[in-house]
């Protein structure tokens, strides 16, 4: 059988495959493992906790510290697939994943004319796929400086110039951070919707512990306990622009929405270091129109804006998108009209990403293995050499 991206969902799949003695053959399109990994900002670190990121069999290195950072994480994802020895074929980008003629099976077809055939698929090709800017009015035609997060790198750059940051997801608050603290002269942050802000660890409890345990409770439920928690341990920043959220944390994540985990802009935006502003309207030859109807020139503007799953063009055709165009299902369940067509890591919980991705690793194993697919590896033609 085929996985399709060698980032951590991809590998874990591959592993928990193999361990279950099911040959899975790993097709990435980049050269390498771990590609979105590496073109994250340099500053990155993983928000959950080393002991609870670890991908099935094998921990993360002790001196990699608690909160992991991006190199190391892609230190760790290259040793994973070593250690394992998975086999992964670099170089080859699947573009459209259908039915096998005979019904059977999944026809891949791959760069290169090349047509893969597998008993198994699963489709492991990342949460950011595709950089995604807004449409704004105006944009094609704004004279300013203007880049997604995915082209961020560090604050260097920066130094000096008046930076707006469009987006308060934990990218842009990071990289307003960031900015800050690499010495940009003005730093602007554009919020549309305020966020829920939690404390990354409180007292030596990662808020990742909490996402685990409320994990299966009641929507309604977490709301309610989240609430109290929050005003104590996060300060009201409404003088300042950000006032406290009107729906439940919890409802927040459902809708797609996870919380902003603190690694500084409570109080860069406290001292002003971080300056609030509304949403982005349009843009205008070099200015910026907001919301509230003010102008605005900065220097840069960075659009921390998410990325597309950018599933339609491999699998839209199969019925198994909804409306956002994020998979059906996940895990070890297969769409409906779809069987042996497997998803991972186009959910974002509360709980950890990479926890989730080796969660649901060992289950789609189990399903494969436990079916028809698990006894064939999958016929391969003109496999790339």
């Amino acid at each position: 059988m085929y996985v399709i991206g060698a980032g951590p969902g991809g590998l874990a799949v591959a592993y928990a495959l193999r361990a279950r003695g099911v040959r899975a053959v790993v097709l990435e399109k980049s050269d390498q493992v771990g590609a979105s990994w590496r073109r994250h900002y340099d500053r990155l670190h993983l928000h959950t906790t080393r002991r609870l990121s670890a991908l099935p069999g094998l921990p993360i290195p002790r001196r990699f510290g608690r909160w992991v950072s991006r190199d190391n994480v892609v230190r760790y994802l290259e040793k994973y697939a070593e250690h394992h020895e998975l086999e992964i074929v670099t170089g080859v980008e699947v573009s459209r994943v259908e039915r096998s003629p005979d019904g059977t099976a999944w026809l891949l077809h791959a760069t290169g004319g090349r047509e893969l055939t597998g008993a198994a698929v699963v489709v492991a090709t990342g949460f950011n796929h595709t950089p995604h800017i807004p449409d704004w009015p105006g944009r094609d035609s704004y004279t300013g400086e203007l880049l997604h997060a995915g082209a961020y790198r560090n604050a260097e750059p920066y130094a000096g110039r008046d930076v707006l940051v469009v987006g308060i997801g934990n990218t842009g608050a990071e990289i307003a951070v960031d900015l800050v603290e690499g010495g940009a002269k003005r730093v602007r942050l554009s919020v549309r919707t305020a966020p829920h802000i939690l404390r990354r660890s409180t007292a030596g409890w990662a808020a990742q512990y909490t996402g685990v345990l409320v994990r299966r409770l009641p929507v309604g439920l977490v709301d309610r306990l989240a609430g109290p928690v929050g005003k104590l341990s996060v300060p009201d920043l409404s003088a300042h622009g950000l006032p406290r959220p009107d729906t439940g944390l919890y409802s927040r994540v459902t809708a797609g929405s996870i919380p902003v985990q603190d690694v500084g802009l409570i109080d860069a935006v406290r001292k002003g270091k971080v300056e609030i502003v509304a949403a982005v309207d349009g843009l205008e030859d070099d200015e910026v129109v907001l919301a509230d109807g003010s102008r605005i020139s900065p220097d840069a503007v960075v659009a921390a804006t998410g990325y597309l799953r950018a599933l339609e063009d491999l699998v839209g055709h199969l019925d198994v998108l909804d409306a956002r165009g994020r998979p059906v299902v996940h895990g070890a369940r297969t769409p409906r009209n779809a069987p042996g067509l497997y998803f991972t890591g186009f959910t974002n919980p509360i709980s950890g990403m990479f926890r989730e991705l080796a969660i649901d690793a060992e289950k789609i194993a189990k399903a494969v293995a436990g079916g028809a697919a698990g006894t064939e590896a999958g016929q391969v033609s003109r496999l790339p050499n």
